[in-house]
């Protein structure tokens, strides 16, 4: 099995929630965290914007991100919201074998 960690970034705290319960209620990731606020500063049509953002964190299994960046996608309010993947490439077993049960909690 193979692990990712997923970077969103939100226009804050209320819509990196709305989007964890959306992305944690269809077993898309086992795990959410939401760290906020942050300050980003980055070039967008031209301008240099400094904002406030929540950092969304998921963990998750590999084969799941293309769902999951779909369902950010629809729930996102920016035109081009950030959503990369990260590879985990060991971690504590027990946490790992956690995030599979966890994303496939709804087929047992």
């Amino acid at each position: 099995m193979q692990y990712i960690l997923v970077y969103v970034t939100t226009s804050g705290k209320a819509e990196a929630e709305n989007i964890a319960r959306a992305v944690l209620d269809d077993c898309l990731a086992a795990c959410a965290n939401i760290i906020e606020p942050m300050r980003s500063l980055y070039w967008w049509k031209g301008n240099l914007e400094n904002t406030d953002e929540a950092v969304l964190l998921f963990k998750t299994e590999l084969d799941r991100f293309e769902r999951l960046k779909q369902k950010v996608c629809l729930l996102h309010s920016y035109e081009t919201p950030c959503i990369v993947a990260l590879p985990i490439i060991d971690g504590n077993r027990d946490y790992l074998d956690w995030i599979t049960s966890s994303c496939n909690r709804n087929s047992k």
